[in-house]
């Protein structure tokens, strides 16, 4: 994932299982806490909140896992957004340990109406600012 934005976090005992070992819904936060910095640095704003009329919403999500993460582990999470469609957006992520890959997947968010629910364009500021599109 060349040119990917990384982000880094340390697994929490709240992540694991009684074992001490990443619960599955763990790695969503991994995901999640990685889409919000990479879009709060590119857009300056609290995603998934573009603004008073649109929000993004997820649509699909996938995670295939490799190998345990456990409670004090220090991870990479590296992420890689593109465009699906005019309302679109997949985000792309792989973890690691290290060297070692722990957890591979991806978001779809769809650009929604908030007070209508229905997908909308996405606003072209957030695509520029999104992938440093220059206007």
């Amino acid at each position: 994932m060349e040119d990917a934005f990384v982000y880094e976090e340390t697994v929490r005992i709240y992540d694991t299982d009684a074992q001490g070992v990443v619960h599955y819904a763990g790695y969503y936060r991994f995901f999640t806490d990685a889409l919000e910095q990479f879009a709060n640095q590119r857009t300056g704003r609290i995603f998934p909140l573009v603004n008073d009329k649109v929000w993004f919403v997820v649509v699909e999500s996938n995670a295939k896992y490799y190998k345990s993460a456990r409670t004090g582990d220090r991870l990479k999470i590296n992420l890689l957004p593109s465009q699906l469609s005019e309302k679109a957006l997949r985000f792309d992520f792989r973890i690691k340990r290290d060297d070692d890959l722990i957890c591979e997947g991806y978001i779809v968010q769809v650009a929604i109406d908030k007070t209508k629910w229905k997908s909308v364009q996405i606003p072209g500021e957030i695509i520029d600012a999104l992938f440093q599109k220059k206007s």
